[in-house]
C-alpha cells in the first residue's frame, strides 16, 4: 500500500471518527438560549423591559461551564426577545437559592437539576435546560434543543406549578408531557 493511500485511509478514519464521536450530541448553548428567548413571546402576560436569566452551572463540570460560557457569550449584553431583553447571570449551582430576582432559570447539562428546579419553583421562575431528563423529571418547565433540529419540550406540570401560561400558537409547536 502507498503512503498517499495510508494518509487517505487515515483522513477518512479521522473524519469519519468526528462525525461520530459524542460531539454530536453536544448542546449547542448558544442556539438554545436564542430558542429559549424567543419562547417568552408566548408566554401569556410575557415579560417586557430587562429579563434576567440565572444561567445555571456546576463548576466542577467542564461541559456545564462550556455550556454556560457559550450561552453567556450568546447573550452578550443583552438579546431581544419580542419586547423583552434578555441578559445573563452566571450563576453557580450551589447559589441558586441566591440568585436574586431573575425570570428564570437556564440549567446547564451536569448541574443537580432537582435542587434547582425546586429553587426555581419556590421563586415562581421559569426553568430551562437542553437537558430533556430536567424536563421528563418535572425539574424543568422547558426543555430546548437546537441540534440537529428546533425542539421545545414543557412540562405542563412543572409550568403550572410556576404559572407559566402558553399561547396557543406555542402549544402547536411544542411537544407537551
Amino acid at each position: 500500500m502507498t503512503k498517499r493511500h495510508l494518509r487517505s485511509g487515515a483522513l477518512l478514519a479521522a473524519t469519519g471518527a468526528l462525525f461520530l464521536s459524542p460531539m454530536a450530541a453536544h448542546a449547542d448553548g448558544a442556539r438554545e438560549i436564542q430558542v429559549a428567548g424567543r419562547t417568552l413571546t408566548f408566554l401569556e402576560n410575557g415579560p417586557a423591559g430587562k429579563v434576567v436569566f440565572a444561567i445555571v452551572y456546576d463548576a466542577s463540570k467542564p461541559a456545564s461551564v462550556a455550556e454556560k460560557d457559550e450561552v453567556m457569550a450568546a447573550l452578550g449584553s443583552g438579546m431581544a426577545a419580542g419586547s423583552a431583553t434578555v441578559v445573563g447571570k452566571p450563576v453557580e449551582a450551589g447559589a441558586a437559592a441566591s440568585a436574586g430576582d431573575v425570570a428564570a432559570f437556564y440549567i446547564t447539562r451536569g448541574v443537580n437539576f432537582s435542587a434547582v428546579g425546586a429553587v426555581a419553583k419556590s421563586k415562581k421562575a421559569l426553568s430551562i435546560s437542553s437537558d430533556m431528563a430536567c424536563v421528563k423529571a418535572g425539574a424543568c418547565v422547558m426543555g430546548v434543543a437546537a441540534t440537529p433540529k428546533v425542539e421545545i419540550v414543557v412540562n405542563s406540570a412543572a409550568a403550572a406549578a410556576v404559572g407559566a401560561k402558553f399561547k396557543a400558537a406555542f402549544k402547536m409547536m411544542i411537544k407537551e408531557i
